[in-house]
């Protein structure tokens, strides 16, 4: 500690008592700017949690840290001009600044005693990017401040970024917590029920941590607590991935491991489904409107845009609350909470009779689920952000019409019933003929499709997909690949779309369709391509997709003057996107999925160049545990494959990691593993890595105007390093995709990489063509097989 007769300069620090925490002057990243903050003290790569002058930072190293006249800490610079400062408003007999060992930097008064709790400032009150055990997450009504979390700008920027997380609260409200970007609802927990929060299961009794809620008239907050001291954890918001995380240290592995995040799937997505709308993350497609209620645009809401949302097919009648009911919807998240209101001392029975006494109330809930449920929460207007929540445990009780709980009244079905009797009694021979010639070609159509009743997919029909593509055109044509040729279309609404059209001299057949098929359209993900639909139709096989007006990465990555399009910032999030829609594949999807064929001509890019993995025809699912497997018919593309991969036939989530590292180094470089060639002839692009790694010169891999360009050279080298530990030569030493996220979103420090398992360039393979949705053809494509046999 110290006091109003001492201070901090630069190069001196004051540690926590038992040196867990240090505080200071440091310089994050890259950066030469100075700023004053804590970080742990033990951990190798220095992990800051809290800044004081966050946007205002020190030019050189003359700055001074001292407790002023009016008893308030400041930063001074070499003018003595204030920074930053404290704002406490008592004045202090003996003021004195001390680092606690849970990192909380307090102002007290030494002369007070109840030095435990009279803080006159604390830091705890004015997060940064990280909640650390003991901290309080949200607001103190009776003083009015919001303890909110919000990112870095970037790891050499600690000043705020567009990525804030902060609890809402208004009068007789449920409160709630939203992930925002910039002024838009990004991402939304659910409120909390007594046990959990409805829409993060993660977040519930658990053996690493213990937390609790607490909301009275006077506060509002979350907070945790380890429940062994000697665990290290943050949550901590990610600029970079868009993420908030939950980490752990481990020792062992000298790095942070992650535990937990959010958003993690599509259905995490903010108002995905518009209002009234339920996103199923097992369904296909995720979004569906609620029981009594339709799209309120089929048009828009059958070509997947769904945040129009849903309205009621029938009206309720206010008038008469007998005739309305309530239908229970099962292991919900909670509708937004904005516009709700809640009474802790009501029952569920009298929170049904209040909701029915208002016309403008739409659903119910028990406030507390605990026990036989306590509290009530009715919603008004259109029920926002709903969803299924797998391990869920709370019900949403949603107001109904009575012809929507009964379906319609008796005295209408006997009017059909009698019309239906007349119209026998005349037609009767006619519609028996009638029936039967339509029975038998819907028998004739049902055999057609039989084979392909598992795709769950919209079907389009043949004649719409001939019209949207000038009739498969030449022109329109945008690429060719082994599945067969892919060609743009454009609806008759003015929807974009790609169409990949199965040849019948295609490598692939029904099985890599199907594949192809079962497998995407149940995959939701922002970094994974959209499927639309399909249609089979004769000896007809179409895939429909999202059209991606960036064409392949390839198509930019490999060409001299495209690939000057792509700045370093600009890469970087494609790497950081590839990472998380492979971690999803690996890890969040409902199968563990292997895709085998992970290279640059299958990830895509949209109109704002954020990547799209796409291509599952050659991938494989496992369930449970499982993480790899064998075969003797080795799918994918040299050069990207993992060796025991290409030599053995082995797979596993390791192959896709190695490709993943392939792939990283192809996009710093602008160079195709395959057919980078060196005098010798000798090395591909991943031992040219090793190589100059090895020689300390690995920056030397990176395209030339990255180096002449890029501030951010440390980012750099350090993706080249993640890269060289995802193709090390055995599978073990490779990282998961969770490491490999946590890393590209830290400073951690990392592992040196083995040597990799890479291949000499003057090999010849036998070889036939995989599938691929290439938007470009090019006459230096990578060599893809589907099969390789084992004698």
């Amino acid at each position: 500690m110290f006091g109003s007769s001492q201070s901090l300069g630069d190069g001196t620090t004051l540690v926590s008592k038992e040196g867990m925490f240090e505080f200071g002057f440091f310089s994050p990243g890259n950066s030469k700017n100075r700023y004053v903050g804590i970080w742990y003290k033990n951990i190798p790569v220095q992990t800051v949690i809290w800044v004081a002058n966050r946007c205002n930072p020190l030019n050189d190293s003359s700055g001074l840290l001292t407790i002023n006249e009016t008893g308030n800490l400041v930063v001074l610079d070499r003018n003595n001009s204030v920074v930053w400062s404290t704002s406490s408003s008592k004045q202090a007999k003996k003021p004195i600044a001390q680092l606690l060992n849970s990192g909380n930097l307090v102002l007290r008064d030494e002369e007070d005693v109840n030095i435990e709790t009279n803080y006159l400032w604390q830091s705890f009150d004015y997060p940064s990017d990280s909640l650390l055990p003991g901290m309080k997450f949200g607001w103190d009504l009776r003083k009015g401040l919001n303890r909110r979390l919000s990112a870095w700008r970037n790891w050499d920027d600690p000043c705020p970024g567009d990525l804030t997380h902060a609890y809402e609260v208004a009068p007789h409200t449920y409160p709630d917590a939203y992930i925002m970007k910039g002024t838009k609802k990004y991402h939304r927990g659910g409120p909390f029920n007594g046990v959990g929060f409805s829409g993060v299961p993660d977040i519930k009794a658990n053996t690493l941590f213990d937390f609790e809620f607490v909301f009275n008239d006077e506060e509002v907050y979350y907070k945790y607590q380890m429940k062994n001291n000697s665990t290290i954890s943050r949550v901590v918001m990610n600029q970079t991935l868009s993420t908030r995380q939950r980490a752990i240290w481990v020792e062992a592995d000298r790095g942070w491991k992650l535990y937990s995040w959010v958003p993690k799937d599509y259905c995490d997505t903010y108002g995905l489904c518009g209002g009234n709308g339920v996103c199923i993350i097992s369904e296909n497609p995720v979004c569906q409107c609620l029981k009594g209620f339709e799209p309120k645009s089929p048009e828009k809401w059958n070509q997947m845009d769904w945040s129009g949302g849903c309205v009621r097919a029938n009206p309720l009648s206010c008038q008469d609350k007998e005739k309305d009911g309530f239908v229970k919807l099962v292991s919900m998240k909670m509708p937004d909470t904005a516009y709700s209101w809640v009474n802790k001392s009501m029952n569920l029975q009298e929170c049904k009779g209040n909701c029915l006494s208002n016309c403008s109330c739409m659903a119910y809930t028990n406030a507390d689920i605990r026990g036989q449920g306590s509290g009530c929460v009715i919603w008004f207007g259109d029920l926002m952000d709903i969803r299924k929540v797998v391990s869920g445990e709370q019900d949403l009780y949603v107001r109904m019409s009575a012809s929507e709980l009964h379906g319609k009244a008796k005295g209408k079905v006997r009017i059909v019933i009698v019309v239906l009797a007349i119209i026998g009694g005349v037609f009767g021979m006619l519609l028996v003929g009638y029936f039967i010639y339509k029975r038998r070609l819907a028998l004739k159509a049902a055999r057609e499709r039989d084979q392909y009743e598992d795709l769950e997919l919209p079907l389009f029909d043949l004649a719409t997909i001939a019209n949207a593509t000038g009739n498969f055109a030449a022109k329109n044509k945008l690429g060719q690949g082994g599945f067969g040729p892919v060609y743009k279309g454009t609806l008759v609404d003015g929807q974009e779309i790609a169409v990949k059209r199965l040849s019948s001299s295609s490598g692939q057949g029904l099985n890599e369709f199907k594949n192809e098929v079962i497998l995407i359209a149940k995959l939701q993900h922002r970094n994974l391509v959209k499927l639309l639909g399909c249609c089979i139709q004769g000896e007809e096989k179409l895939l429909i997709y999202e059209y991606m007006p960036n064409k392949s990465l390839d198509f930019i990555i490999f060409d001299e003057t495209r690939k000057r399009s792509l700045p370093w910032s600009m890469r970087y999030q494609i790497i950081c996107g590839i990472a998380r829609g492979i971690l999803y594949l690996h890890q969040d999807s409902r199968l563990r999925i292997i895709h085998r064929d992970l290279k640059t001509s299958n990830v895509l890019l949209d109109k704002d160049m954020n990547p799209k993995i796409s291509d599952f025809g050659m991938a494989k699912t496992f369930r449970g545990n499982q993480i790899e497997g064998n075969t003797n018919r080795v799918v994918g593309t040299y050069g990207y494959m993992a060796p025991e991969y290409a030599s053995d036939g082995l797979f596993s989530v390791k192959s896709d990691v190695f490709s993943f590292g392939i792939l990283v180094l192809e996009i710093i470089s602008g160079k195709k593993n395959r057919g980078f060639f060196q005098s010798d002839h000798s090395l591909n692009l991943a031992g040219q890595a090793w190589r100059l790694w090895k020689e300390g010169n690995h920056i030397k891999l990176s395209d030339d105007f990255l180096v002449e360009s890029c501030p951010y050279l440390s980012e750099v080298q350090r993706c080249i390093h993640i890269s060289l530990l995802c193709v090390q030569q055995c599978p073990d030493d490779r990282p998961s995709m969770s490491s490999v996220v946590l890393m590209l979103g830290s400073q951690s420090s990392l592992d040196p990489p083995k040597q990799p398992g890479f291949f000499f360039e003057n090999d010849s393979v036998d070889h036939v063509n995989a599938s691929s949705y290439n938007q470009e053809t090019s006459s230096n494509s990578p060599i893809s097989i589907t099969m390789l046999e084992a004698r």
